[in-house]
């Protein structure tokens, strides 16, 4: 088992990294803070998936912000920024896109593949009953758009691959830390823990789907 964790300096990316490690697998990561892998920069994506030798079993994707420095996620419509909900865009949406230019050539062709990017329930356009957050609901939505068709594409060459947005309920750690208070939370242990038992039980037929910490298919 080879997996690939991109976004490993972050809670849910660094307890996936060593939840597979402790379980035997061949763990390459890749993050902004140790390697210089920011996504809002399309070359220093290319750069370093393009030092990344696959193919691998998992690519697992586990970066976002929920708003830059220094701002929050906007409560009304009059909050909006142009500029601040561009930066939130080419981190979630834009910034995964990069990245899965590059799975074909990261994933084996003959035997089983994983890639899950983490996406969350807010991205949800059915599920939205309250509003607000529309940079990051916005971010999300779209990416969930970009998984799906590249589980379409991908599903052409990689007959066996499997590409999939994951939800993974709302995490304790630093990103959710002014957030979390209204909702419950798991540690990042138990996220990792939940979301690979997700990604070991997926199916075939279920790629380019939209899935919660417990299996449960997420509306779009």
């Amino acid at each position: 088992m080879r997996a690939l964790i991109l976004g490993a300096s972050g809670g849910i990316g660094a307890a996936v990294a060593a939840r597979l490690r402790d379980d035997g697998a061949e763990v390459i990561t890749l993050s902004r803070r140790a390697d210089g892998f920011d996504v809002a920069r399309p070359e220093q994506v290319d750069k370093c998936l393009g030092a990344v030798d696959g193919p691998f079993d998992m690519v697992f994707v586990a970066l976002g912000i929920l708003a830059p420095a220094g701002h929050a996620p906007e409560k009304s419509l009059s909050a909006i920024n142009a500029d601040t909900m561009a930066q939130v865009i080419a981190v979630n949406t834009i910034g995964p896109a990069l990245i899965l230019r590059h799975a074909a050539r990261l994933l084996p062709k003959d035997r089983r593949a994983v890639v899950a990017v983490l996406s969350a329930r807010v991205g949800s356009i059915g599920d939205n009953q309250i509003g607000g957050w529309y940079s990051y609901r916005a971010s999300k939505a779209a990416l969930n758009q970009v998984v799906h068709g590249a589980a379409i594409e991908l599903g052409r060459s990689h007959k066996n691959s499997i590409c999939v947005a994951l939800h993974p309920g709302t995490v304790a750690t630093p990103f959710t830390a002014n957030y979390a208070d209204r909702h419950k939370t798991v540690t990042a242990d138990s996220a990792a823990t939940n979301l690979l038992a997700v990604i070991a039980g997926l199916r075939r037929d279920q790629t380019g789907g939209f899935y919660d910490y417990a299996g449960q298919e997420v509306i779009w």
